[in-house]
């Protein structure tokens, strides 16, 4: 086995799920820290408007390229399962399919970005002296946005198969990368907010190539052969079957993302600035929520495949405490701290007002979002992503948005939209939790065909 990857199957449960867990952690921590200078330079160089314009980006691009992503991730799944299974032709034919769903779609994202960008943003109710400035960052990120597909694909593959490190030295090497170009672009030459879109788009492209060029010179049946590029049938179908309950529940949460930042919108562009310094604060909550739901995910999948359900049950436990815990220490930190962390991005009065508020709304709930996740991921590694897709539409989506028509109405303060979040995170725990516990492991046995079939029919 190649020194960056781990043994999920073997060995120290609480080890191996570390060991894969922090360099997925260390990835998200670089990637947050370049989201969050993109806002704090643009924010600082080109003031709120542009502030405003970037952060409320997050959800519209997510929107866009979230399905693409949840189907790379369920593919990580069975990836995950037939690497565990030591089924190569299985495993061979589900690199190269997902490989070729990420050239279709990211060209696919790239002609949907661009052509529709001002007519969601307009939809979304985006002020006139902001909406100028975001139609360029979107078009100008989504010219490019192939790359960010690719490198999500080849980094859910690596992942899937152990390695966990080498995504992250590439996103870490991306992240400097967009650092530096962003100084460069809008602080030094002052080329406006669409250069940092271009910053992005760049950091990704090295990202990708490195990823690709790792998984070219690779030896396993996870090697991608670029001559071997193509859709199998059946393994298309097992795919989809896995990856699109995921793809279909991101973009759903994303669109009611979208209406919730329609909603803050309405408040004007120094609620837009605030919410979005604060939504680059919270992603550093999502550290722990994002790499214990990944490393859950493949945990479980590899080790299903291997027929070992005792060690899956080890790892469920200890995935959900540790990011819980994590979590929440993260949430009390960004509730002490949040008015110099949002003052950093823009120090106005009212902008820091706004994502104060916002953060002391959430921030002692984090431990409640990270148990969900973590029962998403679990579940999507059993071979069952329709439940958390279930789950997750009916209580983040239709009762969050239900909850916000409804509430801004009776009580038009923008208060009333923060406690959205907290509250959908209790109920959706609550669902996952009951669910978990009537909840019966497959059985060894079985191995990654009965798998393949199953998922067909």
């Amino acid at each position: 086995m190649p020194k960056t990857q781990v043994s999920l199957t073997q060995g120290s449960v609480a080890k191996g799920m570390l060991t894969f867990a922090v360099p997925i952690f260390l990835s998200n921590l670089f990637q947050q820290l370049y989201n969050a200078v993109d806002s704090l330079i643009v924010g600082n160089f080109l003031g709120e408007h542009a502030l405003a314009a970037v952060g409320s980006s997050g959800s519209l691009i997510f929107l866009l390229t979230g399905f693409v992503n949840g189907v790379s991730l369920g593919a990580g799944v069975l990836v995950a399962r037939y690497f565990g299974a030591k089924d190569d032709e299985a495993l061979r034919k589900a690199v190269h399919t997902t490989v070729a769903l990420g050239l279709a779609a990211g060209a696919a994202l790239t002609v949907i970005g661009v052509a529709l960008s001002p007519q969601i943003l307009r939809w979304m109710g985006t002020p006139d002296d902001v909406i100028g400035n975001s139609i360029v960052y979107f078009r100008v990120y989504f010219m490019g946005c192939i790359a960010v597909v690719l490198y999500n694909v080849g980094a859910s593959i690596l992942q899937s198969v152990g390695d966990s490190r080498s995504p992250m030295l590439y996103l870490i090497a991306a992240s400097v990368l967009n650092v530096v170009l962003d100084l460069l672009f809008v602080a030094g030459l002052h080329m406006g907010v669409g250069s940092a879109a271009f910053a992005t788009i760049l950091s990704q492209i090295l990202s990708a190539f490195l990823a690709f060029r790792k998984l070219g010179k690779a030896t396993g049946a996870y090697a991608v052969r670029w001559r071997q590029v193509r859709f199998d049938g059946p393994t298309l179908r097992a795919v989809v079957a896995q990856g699109l309950p995921s793809g279909v529940q991101n973009s759903v949460i994303s669109l009611a993302n979208v209406i919730v930042q329609a909603n803050i919108n309405a408040f004007g562009a120094q609620a837009m600035a605030g919410c979005a310094a604060y939504s680059k604060v919270e992603g550093f909550a999502f550290l722990p929520v994002t790499c214990f739901s990944m490393a859950l995910a493949t945990f479980v999948s590899q080790n299903i495949g291997a027929r070992q359900p005792g060690r899956v049950r080890r790892g469920m436990k200890f995935g959900i405490l540790s990011s819980a815990a994590l979590a929440e220490v993260i949430g009390v930190a960004i509730f002490a701290l949040s008015p110099f962390l949002i003052a950093a991005f823009n120090s106005e009065p009212e902008v820091v007002a706004y994502g104060v508020r916002q953060a002391r709304t959430a921030a002692l709930f984090y431990c409640l979002l990270a148990f969900s996740h973590c029962c998403a991921g679990i579940l999507r590694g059993l071979g069952r992503p329709v439940v958390p897709m279930a789950v997750m539409l009916a209580v983040w989506c239709v009762l969050r948005i239900s909850y916000i028509t409804v509430a801004v109405r009776l009580v038009p303060d923008i208060g009333v939209i923060f406690w959205a979040y907290p509250l959908t995170w209790t109920i959706s725990g609550l669902v996952f939790a009951y669910y978990l516990r009537h909840t019966t492991l497959p059985a060894p046995g079985g191995g990654a065909q009965q798998h393949l079939a199953d998922v067909q029919s």
